[in-house]
């Protein structure tokens, strides 16, 4: 898919407009107003954006615990994923599923997942039907690299390969899997080195770069809705926060918190745009002011939505 203006400013924006999310879900959760956990994607931005600005609505995705960034670059709606996050019955999960367990089937979106490698069986059980019924329909599949070490992920990865099926497996590697650095877990550099024991390509991308991820993204889907089957892409990014909010963060180096910033996606591509003379300063400010207003009213939504009415605990609550 080329690369237009029209496609550039697209992904910047959806880049701003999840490092404001998750800006206002840091102020929120300090005022108390969102209960239990949220990993934050703020420094990993780019490889969201970059990845959804290839899908179709009707493609699919699956997300992980730090998913809003994925929920928002697939047309997630700010005002119900605030909800969900507050807990409000208005939420997409009805306040039941929380900042990890998002769902929105109309948009694709197969749920976040708390469970480290619980989305790679769903990806690919999402590819088999696609390929089963005929579509060209493409599952792409975020995981993190502490991820890939699970079973799950192996096994899912090599039934894609066997069946040729049409998912992209995204490795987003921040360099921790939660607080172990990824040299304490794993005897590998590059997760992508993997790819080549399924028989799959395998490639490495600055996920920092979000023309470096759309360009990468938009040959291994292509690849999978031509029926060649799945491509593992592995995002060298960063995540400035903790493993969690609230996460002391006493593992990492003195200064890498800092250091990491200076790879922030959002004005190194800002600064490219404005080059280019693709944007201007007062599209930039227009375009926060846009978003700032948006979220502004995704927290009032939250805060005036009913909560859940205890009579309705096990209601659109299954196991298996």
């Amino acid at each position: 898919m080329r690369l237009t203006n029209e496609k550039l400013i697209e992904m910047y924006t959806v880049m701003k407009r999840i490092r404001a999310f998750e800006e206002r879900v840091v102020d929120q959760m300090g005022a108390a107003k969102i209960p239990g956990f949220v990993h934050l994607y703020i420094g990993e931005e780019a490889v969201a954006a970059g990845v959804c600005a290839n899908l179709r609505k009707e493609d699919y995705i699956t997300s992980t615990h730090r998913g809003h960034g994925h929920l928002v670059a697939k047309g997630g709606d700010p005002k119900l994923m605030m909800a969900e996050l507050f807990g409000k019955k208005t939420g997409y999960c009805k306040g039941k599923g929380g900042s990890m367990h998002i769902a929105d089937i109309d948009l694709g979106i197969l749920g976040a997942n708390g469970i480290v490698g619980g989305g790679p069986p769903i990806a690919a059980g999402a590819a088999l039907a696609a390929q089963y019924l005929g579509t060209d329909k493409v599952a792409v599949c975020f995981l993190g690299d502490g991820a890939s070490n699970q079973g799950t992920t192996h096994e899912a990865m090599n039934l894609a390969a066997v069946w040729k099926l049409p998912v992209v497996f995204v490795v987003e590697n921040n360099g921790y899997g939660e607080f172990t650095p990824q040299a304490e877990h794993q005897a590998i550099q590059d997760v992508a080195d993997r790819a080549a024991g399924y028989g799959i390509p395998g490639v490495v991308v600055d996920g920092n770069d979000v023309t470096a991820v759309y360009e990468a993204a938009s040959e291994a889907i292509a690849r999978a809705r031509q029926g060649k089957g799945p491509t593992l892409v592995e995002c060298k990014t960063t995540r400035f926060r903790g493993h969690f909010e609230g996460d002391p963060q006493r593992y990492r180096p003195k200064g890498e918190t800092d250091e990491v910033k200076t790879k922030d996606p959002i004005p190194r591509f800002e600064a490219r745009l404005l080059d280019m003379g693709v944007l201007s300063k007062e599209q930039v400010a227009a375009i926060d002011a846009s978003i700032r207003s948006e979220l502004d009213e995704a927290v009032r939504f939250a805060e005036q939505s009913p909560a859940p009415e205890p009579g309705e605990l096990t209601e659109d609550v299954f196991t298996a």
